[in-house]
């Protein structure tokens, strides 16, 4: 599978509200250095894992609407639009976030993530 075919996946999947999908697309020593509206942040296949688990217990449901996904060897940067149901609300469909990210893809898996995001 190519690094811009495994990245469509992962953003298709859910990933995003499920750790033991996530666990199936994260290297072992997988980092996020991530720009956020609040502050920088760095995380961990742990800290993601973790991150992970919050959000399943207030989702039911996200979608990422990609609008550009690129790939140039085995990096690949994606443009996308985060939404979400709350498990109050499940019929609304909430906007999260702006959300630009760079992946590094080594063993067939998310490596090494670069990204800004941002609410409005």
């Amino acid at each position: 599978m190519s690094p811009k075919e495994l990245v469509k996946r992962f953003y298709k999947s859910d990933a995003y509200i499920n750790p033991e999908i996530m666990k199936e697309y994260l290297h072992p020593e997988c980092i996020v250095d991530w720009h956020t509206t609040k502050g920088f942040i760095q995380m961990d296949y742990d800290a993601l894992l973790n991150l992970t688990t919050e959000i399943s217990k207030a989702y039911v449901r996200a979608k990422a609407r990609v609008s550009h996904i690129i790939q140039e060897g085995n990096i690949v940067s994606v443009r996308f639009t985060r939404y979400a149901k709350t498990i109050e609300n499940p019929r609304e469909e909430m906007f999260l976030a702006h959300v630009m990210i760079i992946w590094e893809i080594k063993d067939e898996k998310l490596y090494r993530g670069y990204k800004m995001s941002q609410i409005s």
